[in-house]
């Protein structure tokens, strides 16, 4: 049975990608401009999604800082997919003995929480930055789809045109690429989409909890950070707003990827 396109959540994610690739171009205040005589002003005609516990206009950080919670939602996920790859690969072509230690290795970091290995690894990488944030959540969160991976290469290595590659000399990335690629993309795809949402919502986090970005750098995670002061003052847009955009975001990628891991599976079934 195939599911609809979502229209709406295209649509949604293509309005809130565009706006804050271009926000430069509409937005009315600088979204770091600190104003104190305009604190925790509500929405109104001046500011339409009001100010923040600095005089920040919610408006403008919330277009200009998705790009730094966007960034770190697509970099992040496209590292840990090509770690995931690589690592699967290896795993599913190895003998059993190799295979074995590898997935053992894999569920063991499973077993652990992601925050707790996030905090440690950032706790190496030193004082977090977009860059480094994104390697964080990139390098602990390749697991589910190295084991996928791996499944999927274990099915096919045997199969007469990777045995035919690998006796006339194919190197690892030639058969990666040209044999084993085609069977896990569309098995990857709703999997990779996921973690662009996971990687969203762990900078968020990290930034509500006080170790993700610095307050000086505008991003929906550092908005989401000042929740706690905005509902105590009783200053609900600086929590609902930026959550909202946060929560939309996420389901629609989400909708998105589903549609596409369903579209296709339905045409390798042709």
């Amino acid at each position: 049975m195939n599911k609809k396109a979502p229209l709406i959540s295209a649509a949604i994610l293509l309005i809130i990608i565009s706006g804050c690739v271009f926000s430069d171009l509409f937005i009315p205040y600088d979204p770091q401009g600190i104003n104190l005589s305009e604190i925790n002003i509500a929405p109104g005609k001046n500011h339409i999604f009001g100010t923040d516990t600095l005089g920040r206009d919610v408006f403008s950080m919330i277009w200009h800082g998705g790009r730094k919670s966007l960034f770190i939602g697509f970099f992040a996920t496209a590292v840990s997919t090509v770690i995931a790859v690589i690592y699967g690969c290896i795993s599913g072509l190895v003998r059993e003995k190799a295979d074995n230690v590898l997935m053992r290795i894999t569920d063991i970091l499973m077993s652990i929480p992601q925050i707790l290995m996030v905090i440690f690894v950032q706790a190496v990488f030193g004082e977090p930055d977009i860059i480094s944030i994104s390697m964080v959540i990139a390098l602990t969160g390749w697991m589910n789809i190295s084991k996928m991976v791996r499944t999927e290469v274990r099915q096919v290595r045997n199969s007469d045109y990777v045995l035919a590659a690998r006796t006339m000399g194919g190197s690892f990335f030639y058969i990666l690429w040209n044999h084993l690629r085609p069977n896990f993309t569309s098995a990857i795809m709703f999997m990779s989409f996921s973690n662009i949402a996971g990687a969203i919502s762990m900078e968020a986090t990290l930034s509500f909890l006080g170790i993700g970005l610095p307050t000086s750098e505008v991003s929906w995670g550092t908005l989401m950070s000042l929740s706690q002061k905005a509902m105590l003052s009783g200053n609900w847009w600086i929590l609902v707003i930026p959550g909202f955009f946060l929560i939309s975001t996420i389901i629609s990628v989400t909708e998105v990827g589903e549609y596409l891991k369903n579209r296709s599976r339905n045409e390798s079934y042709l």
